[in-house]
Parts: structure tokens; sequence; C-alpha cells
């Protein structure tokens, strides 16, 4: 990537609120078949929503998706919010602004770009379980997690902040990927 064209990345970046990034190869993200095992015996949303485990690929497809692209952009938003309820709608308005992130890249020659959003995807009130029936097909991303990224692992060796938290009241450190090239 020219210099131009990763200094016009980084700004789009910047403009979504992002707090802090890396630029990471495929090497810098941990995958783990324990976060699938996390998604199908613990998350809500599995076999819940179009875009969550199993409608998404096993680990080493994920494995070889993650190894197409060089380079990788970490992004942390810290997200507080004044009751627990309401984070979902501060996450999807977060994940509005990545959809807009994406767009942009491609724009600036990326044709590849692709985000993956900071939780399970919430663009529509109401998800369909299965994906040839999402309502938004264009909008629907799966998260880190649903490809088996062991987000913890990757955000630690990157050097930024992140901690289990032990109260939904917590402000809290999301992380999107977002897939460039």
């Amino acid at each position: 990537m020219g210099e131009k064209r990763r200094e016009a990345v980084e700004a789009a970046i910047r403009a979504t609120g992002c707090a802090g990034s890396r630029w990471l190869g495929p090497e810098g993200v941990v995958l783990g078949r324990w976060v699938r095992l996390k998604c199908e015996f613990g998350c809500g949303h599995y076999g819940h929503k179009a875009v969550c485990p199993p409608n998404l690929p096993p680990l080493e497809e994920c494995r070889a998706l993650f190894g197409e692209y060089a380079r990788i952009a970490l992004l942390h938003f810290p997200v507080e919010v004044p009751r627990p309820e309401d984070r979902h709608q501060a996450t999807r308005e977060l994940n509005t602004r990545l959809l807009a992130l994406e767009r942009e890249a491609f724009l600036l020659g990326h044709p590849r770009a692709f985000v993956l959003y900071v939780d399970p995807c919430h663009v529509c009130a109401e998800c369909s379980p299965r994906r040839v029936e999402c309502k938004d097909l264009r909008a629907a991303r799966p998260s880190p997690e649903g490809l088996c990224v062991d987000v913890f692992s990757t955000v630690r060796r990157a050097g930024l902040p992140i901690e289990v938290l032990t109260d939904k009241g917590q402000a809290m450190n999301r992380y999107a990927l977002l897939l460039l090239e």
C-alpha cells in the first residue's frame, strides 16, 4: 500500500471515532477453536443470526481467509453507555460507521476491503437465523469472534487495552477488524 493511500485510509479510520489502531499481517490475528466453542455454548446469538455460527465457515476456512490478507487494521473503540441495555444501540451506530469505512477503503482503491463488526450484527431489529433470509445482505457483517478470532490474544499482542468486564455497566473496549489487502 502506498503512503498516500495508507494515510487516506488512516484518516478514514480516525473519522469513525477510532481511539487507536494497529496494522497487522495475517500472523497477527490469533484464531482458535475455543472461540467457536464459546459461540456455540454460551452465546445467545448462536443459530439465531444470519452472520453468526453455524452460518459461518469453520476454523480452517477462517484461517485461509485471513491468510489472503497482508494488511489488516485492528480498530479500538472505547464504548460507554449510560445504561447497559443501551449497548446494542451504541454498537449498532458504531457498526454503521464501520460499514461506511469499508466503503471508503474500497473507493480509495482497496477492492477487497471487508469489515468485521465490533459485535454480532445488529443492523436489523429482528434478525433471521438463516443467511439466505437476511433482510440487509449489503450491511450484514460477522464479528471477529464469529470468524474464530481470539480477540483478547490479538489485542494484547498488538499492545492495546482489553480486560474481562465483571459488570455490564463498565466501559467497554470494543474491537473491529478492517481486512484491506
